[in-house]
């Protein structure tokens, strides 16, 4: 009898080490597997979703086969550990056993949204609604209250965001972006007032913020940031008009057809440096580190005046007398939609174009 009973209990260990093996077998082959694609797609995988849900779910869409055996697996080794939400790439080739590397790693899609240099608060925004991937949480709000929402509802938003490429995944917000970019503006922008060359003519860093913004508009040509800079502090230390063509565009708005004529710069706004003493009261548009470290390190020099060679860059002038020179040689039978920055002059003399 007892030699019976032993040989059923060895029976027994025999049959469970075999259902073992045949189970450890079939959760191998569920790893192995590939997805069954033809092309690639996207697994989106909502907030509070958990792995047997997907298994399944994959299951049902014809993607995977024994879905039973990944959730025990998934039970076995990975029960302390949730799902990250989010997109996950799944492309043809795919094992089940990658899939389930990137959902432990977090390996979630993610996204660019580039900020552009010189770009308007106007066209920041309506980037942000152009990016479907982005939540969309600003719609219909001014932009005071998305100050508002931001914190800030006394802050002018013009110039106050870094122009940058930034990273995100889908769920992520409008307001998010936003924050990410004020924060990193106002960090850059102390970091480079601390290191300020002596003797501007700038109380605060946000008026070095604002001559960023104008020398980001006035040239495309890095190492003219700084000629520019200089002359505009220059003039400044002078007390004379800065007069320069994007502030007066920036405040015409939806005024602007674009072209400038000699009644748009005798047209009064708190932005026509050609009528207005001093900086504009806000930046007109985003500034790189570049424009920002051209604003607190201007070049020395003597000149006052420069005007645009319709390439892009300038031909500097000390007197008025050589800057008249060369618009005479750089804008003469120029294109109708051609545009140099003016000569500085009086506010009550007659501006050339």
């Amino acid at each position: 009898m007892l030699r019976k009973i032993g040989y059923g209990l060895l029976a027994l260990c025999l049959l469970t080490a075999l259902m073992l093996g045949v189970a450890l077998w079939l959760q191998q082959q569920a790893l192995e597997q590939e997805l069954h694609l033809s092309e690639a797609q996207l697994l989106d995988v909502a907030p509070g979703s958990t792995p047997g849900q997907q298994f399944l779910e994959l299951e049902r869409n014809g993607l995977i086969e024994g879905a039973f055996w990944l959730r025990l697996y998934w039970r076995l080794h990975h029960a302390e550990t949730s799902l990250y939400a989010g997109e996950y790439a799944l492309t043809p080739g795919m094992r089940m056993q990658d899939l389930l590397e990137r959902w432990l790693d977090r390996e979630v899609v993610q996204y660019h949204l580039t900020l552009v240099e010189g770009w308007s608060f106007r066209q920041l925004r309506a980037n942000l609604e152009a990016s479907p991937k982005l939540a969309q949480s600003l719609e219909g709000l001014t932009d005071e209250q998305v100050m508002a929402q931001l914190g800030y509802p006394d802050l002018h938003p013009e110039g106050r965001f870094f122009p940058d490429t930034y990273q995100y995944t889908k769920g992520v917000t409008d307001l998010d972006i936003l924050k990410r970019a004020f924060a990193r503006l106002e960090r850059i922008l102390q970091e480079e007032w601390a290191k300020r060359a002596k003797n501007l003519p700038y109380d605060t860093p946000y008026q070095a913020l604002i001559m960023a913004s104008i020398i980001e508009k006035e040239t495309g040509v890095p190492e003219e940031r700084d000629q520019i800079a200089g002359v505009f502090v220059r003039r400044l230390e002078k007390g004379m008009l800065l007069q320069t063509d994007p502030t007066v565009i920036y405040g015409l708005g939806e005024h602007y057809t674009g072209q400038l004529n000699r009644t748009h710069l005798r047209t009064p706004t708190p932005y026509n440096t050609y009528t207005q003493a001093g900086l504009p009261p806000t930046p007109i548009a985003m500034p790189g580190r570049a424009a920002i470290q051209a604003a607190l390190h201007p070049a020395a020099g003597t000149s006052l005046y420069f005007v645009a060679k319709g390439d892009g860059s300038h031909v500097f002038s000390d007197t008025l007398e050589q800057h008249n020179l060369a618009v005479r040689q750089y804008q003469l039978n120029r294109r109708a939609d051609y545009r140099s920055s003016p000569a500085p002059r009086p506010a009550e003399s007659e501006p050339s174009e």
